[in-house]
């Protein structure tokens, strides 16, 4: 019989966790999926790391694989004295003969039904093997990821049928996006990836959102910019305006000497969480005529010759007496 090392198959140390010899299955699974995989001998190794975790994954298979000893992978070699007796027990180890049993099928045997014996065990090829994860990249307005919404999704997803061939299924269903959810955020849709084989579990489907561009607003994270242009008398004196937001328009009070680049902030009214509300930022913008009346042109000419306000006067302090020849 030839020894096949699952511990290096996947990657873990013998001494590994059954958490992290999941995490490290399900990572080379996605890798080696032989519907996507661009790996060489992509098959091959989806089948070796299936092989090593479902005898890893149990913990009295796992305890009678680790009682074989060590070896390289590829030796050949048979199970110490009385291995059989210990784990075979019910399962026809009486007499029985290691020289053409694989190691897949000996484990396979351990997990059957009492009385089959190893030799039945060998023609089974019924491992159950957990369905693929997927992931979907979903785009939505803005409105949507503040409101929340119903998506129709349509996708399609490779599965082993019964025959053991694998096969593209279209799958279609309504996934439910809660209010508040934020670009990069992903969202988990249990059992609606990939079928499992022989009893596995079904994947999982990952939604990674996707908040398109909005012709107002900026998004970071739940919170919400806007640019808020003022004209220049609103600016200096004061005023009461109205600003959008995505639950209504709302009024807004600005003060007298407001800046340009000054941000207001409204508590809030970013996208919604129960407890981490985001807030709306409306940055401040100058915004000047493009023309002007007669009228207009007279009254800032008046105010340009009669004001006594230099927004430029730092930059006399700041410059000094020029250097001499």
């Amino acid at each position: 019989m030839k020894y096949k090392d699952y511990y290096a198959a996947l990657g873990v140390s013998k001494k590994a966790e059954i958490a992290e010899i999941k995490k490290a299955y399900r990572k080379l699974a996605r890798k080696y999926h032989p519907d996507v995989s661009k790996e060489k001998d992509a098959k091959e190794k989806f089948q070796e790391v299936s092989e090593a975790y479902e005898t890893l994954k149990d913990a009295d298979k796992r305890a009678a694989y680790d009682q074989l000893g060590s070896y390289k992978s590829g030796q050949d070699f048979r199970p110490p004295p009385g291995w059989e007796q210990q784990f075979s027990k019910g399962r026809g180890g009486g007499g029985f003969s290691f020289d053409e049993v694989d190691l897949a099928d000996l484990f396979a045997g351990l997990g059957g039904a009492r009385g089959a014996g190893f030799q039945g065990a060998r023609k089974r090829r019924d491992m159950p093997i957990p369905g693929e994860d997927h992931e979907l990249k979903v785009e939505i307005p803005l409105e949507q990821a503040f409101n929340g919404t119903m998506l129709d999704l349509n996708l399609q997803v490779p599965e082993y049928d019964s025959a053991g061939r694998l096969r593209r299924v279209q799958k279609t269903f309504k996934a439910r996006i809660p209010k508040g959810v934020t670009s990069g955020e992903r969202l988990r849709l249990g059992g609606k990836g990939s079928k499992g084989v022989n009893g596995g579990r079904d994947g999982d489907l990952y939604l990674s959102i996707h908040i398109t561009s909005h012709p107002l607003y900026r998004v970071s994270g739940r919170d919400l910019y806007i640019d808020l242009p003022l004209a220049p008398w609103e600016a200096v004196l004061g005023a009461s305006i109205e600003i959008p937001t995505l639950a209504g328009t709302l009024r807004l009070k600005i003060k007298p000497g407001t800046q340009a680049g000054q941000q207001l902030r409204l508590s809030g009214r970013g996208l919604p969480k129960p407890g981490n509300e985001g807030d709306l930022y409306a940055i401040v913008q100058i915004a000047v005529p493009a023309a002007l009346t007669d009228r207009e042109r007279t009254l800032f000419t008046e105010l340009a010759e009669g004001a006594s306000f230099d927004p430029r006067a730092h930059f006399s302090e700041m410059a000094g007496e020029a250097p001499a020849d």
